[in-house]
């Protein structure tokens, strides 16, 4: 079957197509994204204003209209923290559904860490043993460890490189005190959890996905994309951290310059690092893999696993999380 994945995050609305059966690998057949910075058009009350809303509409009909060429048979439609945490969120959703049939789904933050793990664990296998996943979104961080397939801990906190960079570090470059001031709110966040990632165990492995943690790794001279997802690439932490001080002082232009650092990204690839630097910190992360799958792929991999156990494809119109789902799309 040809699924499509609409994926509609803090900085981006992202289709992918892939063809899926039970039992196989998800192969990609398509990826389209538009830039939208949804969370850039919250009013000072949380609303999205009217121009986000008009623009994430005409990303889900082009992206609906991308999928229909491309031959999709079911589209699983999502959102996640900036349309999770808008006053207008359900008020958003009517009206992408009501101009373009497509019913986004909102993700609760501990589904998306629970769906990536689920994603991190199949790319992996069982041979990984206990895992600790790390995921920085646009919006938010998401965290999920344990031995199964389900982690026996997830959680998200909002520290996510879009929310912070708009938020809390404005100026191009930031001021040093407003960097220090988010070094200082982030540890702060991570470190009101780290017990309950202690009382997960030991990890085997860590594991961190997504685009900001691949820039990272890209900057720390992880090979590039080019060079396919099945190399091995590894964050290190001694490696990261010279890297924030350099960042914290450069313009948006002079990081765009980087290896792993597209235009799109410059601005809030600091944040990143702040949140990334913390986190391995605090959680006594020495080095971390980098796995090509995370949310997108998890939510691939639940649909499957409904459709098997369903025993057909029909009847089976929720991926469910541990807690939440993504449904069909139309």
């Amino acid at each position: 079957m040809r699924l499509g994945v609409l994926d509609v995050g803090s900085n981006t609305v992202h289709l992918l197509v892939v063809d899926a059966h039970p039992g196989a690998h998800p192969l990609p057949a398509n990826s389209t994204r538009r830039l939208l910075r949804l969370a850039e058009h919250l009013t000072p009350e949380g609303a999205i204003d009217t121009a986000g809303v008009d623009a994430l509409t005409d990303a889900v009909a082009a992206a609906a209209a991308a999928a229909e060429d491309a031959g999709v048979t079911e589209m699983l439609a999502f959102a996640t923290s900036a349309v999770r945490e808008a006053v207008n969120g359900e008020d958003v959703l009517d009206h992408v559904e009501r101009a373009t049939g497509v019913r986004l789904q909102v993700l609760p933050g501990t589904a998306e860490a629970d769906l990536t793990f689920l994603a991190v664990r199949r790319w992996f296998g069982w041979s990984a043993g206990r895992l600790l996943v790390l995921d920085i979104g646009g919006g938010s961080l998401e965290v999920a460890a344990g031995l199964d397939e389900a982690p026996d801990v997830s959680f998200s906190l909002p520290l996510g490189a879009g929310r912070l960079t708009r938020d809390r570090l404005a100026g191009d470059p930031p001021s040093p005190e407003a960097v220090r001031d988010v070094r200082r709110s982030v540890r702060q966040q991570v470190a009101a959890r780290v017990r309950d990632v202690t009382r997960a165990g030991t990890p085997d492995r860590v594991v961190v996905t997504s685009k900001t943690f691949r820039s990272l790794a890209r900057l720390t001279g992880a090979a590039p994309a080019e060079e396919g997802p099945a190399v091995r690439r590894v964050l290190r932490r001694d490696d990261l951290a010279p890297w924030v001080p350099k960042l914290a002082g450069m313009t948006f232009r002079q990081r765009a310059e980087l290896p792993g650092v597209s235009v799109e990204r410059a601005p809030q690839v600091l944040a990143g690092a702040l949140v990334a630097e913390a986190a391995f910190e605090l959680l006594g992360v020495e080095e971390a893999l980098v796995c090509p799958w995370a949310l997108r792929e998890g939510v691939i991999l639940r649909r499957l696993d409904a459709i098997t156990a369903s025993g057909s494809g029909s009847g089976a119109g929720a991926v469910d999380g541990a807690h939440g789902g993504v449904g069909k799309g139309n």
